[in-house]
């Protein structure tokens, strides 16, 4: 079973940046592939961003292409998502993922969350 542990969730003015991470209990074939979704009030979860296992290929949302970066460290079993110029719509809970697919939608392991709440 393989455990994950958000991080670094917090209030900041739009414009700010944070940067969230993800540490995984152990490294498995099942969760090589890491992302970030995250779910607003009265929404859906939605894909924002993920990374393959040897960090050289990586996708994003249109609503933060440009903004954010995910990145991975192997050694530490931890992934980050830095957030630049942050808007009052990125407001919301944010979940880390790992699955064995490179896809926007299938993860077998998902943490608990991390809120982000940017102020206008």
């Amino acid at each position: 079973q393989v455990q994950l542990v958000e991080s670094g969730g917090g209030l900041v003015q739009a414009g700010g940046s944070l940067r969230l991470s993800c540490a995984a209990s152990v490294r498995t074939s099942s969760s090589a592939v890491m992302a970030w979704f995250r779910q607003a009030p009265g929404k859906e979860r939605e894909f924002v961003a993920r990374i393959s296992w040897s960090g050289t290929n990586t996708d994003y949302a249109d609503s933060v292409k440009g903004r954010f970066t995910i990145a991975r460290d192997n050694a530490k079993n931890t992934v980050y998502l830095q957030m630049n110029s942050l808007k009052p719509e990125d407001t919301a809970v944010y979940f880390c993922a790992a699955g064995s697919l490179f896809s926007r939608s299938h993860y077998t392991y998902w943490g608990q969350g991390t809120q982000v709440t940017v102020s206008s």
